[in-house]
């Protein structure tokens, strides 16, 4: 019969088990040693134990109240955060955002006034706009492709092959004539800004505009007030000129004061015909478009106005913000990935004229002065940040 070592028998006397028989003789002998060396362990455990109970004791006895001061510091300070918390304002009507600490934002928007919330309660300081032509026909604009009134219906008078052509590198080159008509009616300091591009410049002065993203060429953005260096001019910029041959800069003022004058600007390197620095087709984006794939990732908030989204890469850029960022989209139909069935669970579609919805969303954030001060004051200049 055997045993567990832990159940052996052992108060049984060894000496009642037979001395001839060596293999019971072993296994008490392994018995004796397997409880020795535990009683050992167990020894060694307890007298650790006390140690540690009296090393304890020690301290405490040193600093019997340092737990219960902590303690009570702790419950004082979490009874003023909580206290705190109850005194933020919970609407959306907040003057002064800079004021706030950001608080943790909801998982979902359902519409404009979530979005309005967000960036009410600081949630959102990272905020980049794109823009297309629908924010400035406020302005008296025309934009591109609207029928009738867009400026590719209207093209019939230069006599062109097809609408694009106008803006087709390969044929400009050929017969840069028609371009240079239209170019007087492009020039910026014909058309002011208007209400969406304050609301944009104010963004910026609170310091929550990361980037605005502008399919536009007419300058408004600038004219707004709205620092350079906080623009990507996507489609490029009447601000400088170069040749569209050898790409020589060319002095900008100098090429307008020529094409007003009916005269055809050309490069003094290898006289090839000069053009604003604006992107035809055909042409390469400009290098400050690869600021998107820096500042695309950081967006918290990412608005899209007046935008069809047909034109790549620009329509593309509203994919490279993170799957959790809301994207809210200000147009007159629902365009781009926002026309589809299933959107993202942050994803807002206002659907209406844009100014008016811009004014909603001033009213919505208490910010009718400070917008009113910049429209009066169009000179003044930006807050940097």
């Amino acid at each position: 019969m055997s045993y567990p070592l832990s159940h052996f028998p052992g108060d049984v006397p060894l000496r009642k088990i037979s001395p001839l028989s060596p293999k019971v003789s072993t296994c008490a002998d392994q018995w004796l040693n397997a409880r020795m060396k535990a009683l050992a362990t167990t020894s060694a455990f307890q007298t650790t134990v006390i140690e540690d109970q009296n090393t304890q004791e020690a301290v405490d006895s040193k600093h019997p109240l340092d737990y219960l001061s902590r303690k009570r510091e702790n419950d004082r300070l979490s009874g003023v955060i909580k206290q705190r918390k109850r005194q933020l304002p919970k609407s959306t009507l907040v003057k002064n955002i800079s004021a706030i600490k950001p608080n943790k934002c909801p998982m979902g928007c359902k519409d404009l006034a979530d979005i309005l919330d967000l960036i009410a309660r600081n949630c959102c300081r990272n905020i980049i706009v794109m823009a297309g032509a629908g924010i400035s026909t406020a302005s008296g604009i025309p934009d591109f492709r609207s029928p009738g009134s867009g400026i590719y219906d209207n093209l019939q008078k230069y006599d062109i092959p097809y609408p694009e052509a106008i803006f087709d590198i390969n044929y400009f080159v050929c017969n840069p004539k028609p371009f240079f008509h239209l170019a007087k009616e492009l020039y910026p300091g014909k058309y002011k800004p208007n209400l969406v591009h304050y609301f944009v410049r104010l963004l910026h002065d609170k310091g929550l505009l990361l980037r605005c993203y502008t399919q536009n060429i007419d300058g408004l953005e600038r004219l707004a007030g709205i620092p350079v260096e906080r623009i990507v001019e996507v489609h490029g910029t009447f601000s400088s000129a170069s040749c569209s041959l050898c790409y020589t800069p060319f002095p900008a003022n100098e090429a307008k004061e020529l094409i007003f004058d009916g005269i055809h600007p050309c490069c003094t390197f290898c006289s090839g015909p000069v053009k604003p620095d604006i992107v035809f087709f055909g042409e390469d984006l400009p290098k400050t478009f690869t600021q998107a794939y820096q500042d695309f990732p950081k967006a918290d908030l990412l608005i899209i106005m007046g935008t069809s989204l047909k034109i790549q890469p620009f329509a593309s850029l509203v994919n490279i913000v993170k799957p959790s960022i809301p994207r809210l989209l200000i147009n007159r139909e629902k365009v781009g990935p926002f026309a589809k069935k299933r959107l993202r669970r942050r994803d807002v579609a206002e659907l209406g004229d844009l100014c008016d919805i811009t004014h909603t969303m001033v009213n919505g954030l208490c910010w009718e002065e400070e917008l009113e001060k910049l429209m009066k004051s169009p000179t003044e200049q930006a807050t940097g940040h």
